[in-house]
This record gives C-alpha cells, sequence and structure tokens, in this order.
C-alpha cells in the first residue's frame, strides 16, 4: 500500500510562486513516475505535469508549459511541482499520482496510475 501526501499549497497572488511537494509512505518513490493533477471546482480533473521513474521523461500540459516544472529527489522519497507565474486560472485543488510499475515513461492520463494523494489546495488571487 502506497500512501501519497501533497503539500505546498495555499493562497498566492498572481505572478507569484507557489511549490508543492509530493511523499511518499510505505513505499519509496524511487523508479516511480509520478504525475500532479489538478481539479477545479465545476470541472474534470486535468492533467497538469508527469514525470518518469528515472527523471530523464517528464511532460507538461500546455497551460503549465514555460511556468511549472517537475522534479524529483529520490533522497527525499519527494517530488516537485515548482509552479511559477501563477494565474488566477491555476486555483484548483492539485494531486500527485504514482505509477510503480513503468521506469522509462512519464503518463499524462490518470487511468495510467495506481495511487493517489489527497489532494492540496491552491488559490491564486488579482
Amino acid at each position: 500500500q502506497v500512501q501519497l501526501v501533497e503539500s505546498g499549497g495555499g493562497w498566492a497572488r498572481a505572478g507569484r510562486s507557489l511549490r508543492l511537494s509530493c511523499s511518499a509512505w510505505g513505499r519509496t518513490l524511487r523508479s516511480t513516475a509520478v504525475g500532479w493533477f489538478r481539479r477545479a471546482t465545476g470541472k474534470e480533473r486535468e492533467f497538469v505535469a508527469a514525470i518518469s521513474g528515472s527523471g530523464v521523461n517528464k511532460s507538461y500540459a500546455d497551460s503549465a508549459k514555460g511556468r511549472f516544472t517537475i522534479s524529483r529527489d529520490n533522497a527525499k522519497n519527494t517530488v516537485y511541482l515548482q509552479m511559477n507565474n501563477l494565474r488566477r486560472e491555476d486555483t484548483a485543488v492539485y494531486y500527485c499520482a504514482a505509477n510503480p510499475r513503468s521506469y522509462t515513461r512519464s503518463y499524462i492520463y490518470g487511468t495510467d496510475y495506481d495511487y493517489w494523494g489527497q489532494g492540496t489546495q491552491v488559490t491564486v488571487s488579482s
């Protein structure tokens, strides 16, 4: 059983930055593909960013490209989502998800992930 815990959410003004963290309990995140997704009120869950278990392959949604960076620190068993130049439309609950079955790929579909965290709220105001 893997428990994922997101942290780092909160409130920020537009144009500022937040860094989200995804940590795992019960299993190492080393070699595990991890993705970040978000769900805004009244909207469907959407893909944000993903990183392969190796850390080599990364994928980003168009809305995240150039502003968000996904990275991992295996020594800390944590995957990060650095979010810069935040916009009001980034307001959502952010979830991390893990797929321990792959080392080389990053996945953009939620159905490819086996484990999910409870989410952390990000609110951006102008």
